[in-house]
């Protein structure tokens, strides 16, 4: 009898658990709701491989950037005394107007990116002088981060993000960047920090006061590549997801 009574026990919250997964919608790291699925998501990050992924103009094999538990991440250590493995990773596929989602966080005093509208091509050295960035660093040890435009979710050396809210090195920062038609907001953890509008007469004056004034292919593409910078410093992601708009 104390048997029988333990057994419907267990079962009966392992069925209240499944309920309230169900109830509050609850969603694995890596995967798409039912309601993401309807409304056009498509993960860039599966979870378990680099489908999807290559280095920057094929220049390496790609093997300092390592998935592990549900994490895509750069592996410093694990990359040859004269770069192999490592390189900027880029999306196979190319998007215009998105919305696109992720999760990103970095170890002390590291320093990494997400360049967008990013076209791959033998003459281009680095994706980063050809798309624009949302900057990834840790504010408080980086001394990249002294200049107030290349802080934790800055349009990089183009708009410092306000509010800045960047969560402590360790902990998950979830951001977002929404292109449509030329207007760009840049989102972190649930707040939008940056709001402009590219390539009208703002835009190029931004770009005549910046590091790319003399990068004239810089942020002229209009459809381009996904791009997880390699800064030579430890950084994961993860939640990688996107939507065509």
């Amino acid at each position: 009898m104390l048997k029988r009574f333990c057994y419907l026990l267990i079962l009966s919250s392992a069925i209240a658990c499944s309920s309230s997964k169900k109830t509050t919608g609850q969603v694995a790291s890596n995967e798409l709701s039912k309601a993401e699925k309807k409304d056009g998501w498509q993960l860039l990050f599966d979870g378990t491989t680099k489908n999807g992924w290559h280095i920057f103009n094929n220049r390496t094999d790609g093997s300092a950037w390592k998935v592990d538990s549900g994490t895509l991440y750069y592996e410093p250590a694990a990359r040859g005394p004269k770069g192999e493995g490592s390189g900027e990773l880029i999306t196979t596929d190319s998007f215009e107007n998105f919305h696109l989602k992720l999760e990103w966080k970095l170890t002390e005093g590291g320093n990494s990116g997400i360049i967008f509208l990013a076209r791959e091509d033998l003459k281009y050295r680095y994706a980063y002088i050809t798309g624009p960035e949302m900057q990834i660093i840790d504010n408080d040890r980086h001394p990249d981060a002294k200049n107030v435009k290349h802080r934790a979710a800055d349009l990089y050396d183009f708009i410092t993000a306000q509010p800045e809210n960047v969560r402590p090195i360790g902990q998950w920062n979830e951001v977002e960047i929404v292109l449509n038609k030329g207007k760009l907001d840049l989102y972190q953890n649930g707040v939008k920090v940056v709001s402009t509008t590219m390539w009208d007469a703002n835009w190029e004056a931004m770009k005549a006061q910046s590091k790319f004034k003399n990068t004239p292919d810089f942020g002229a593409f209009k459809k381009g590549h996904i791009v997880l910078q390699d800064h030579g410093n430890k950084v994961y992601f993860r939640n990688i997801k996107i939507k065509n708009l």
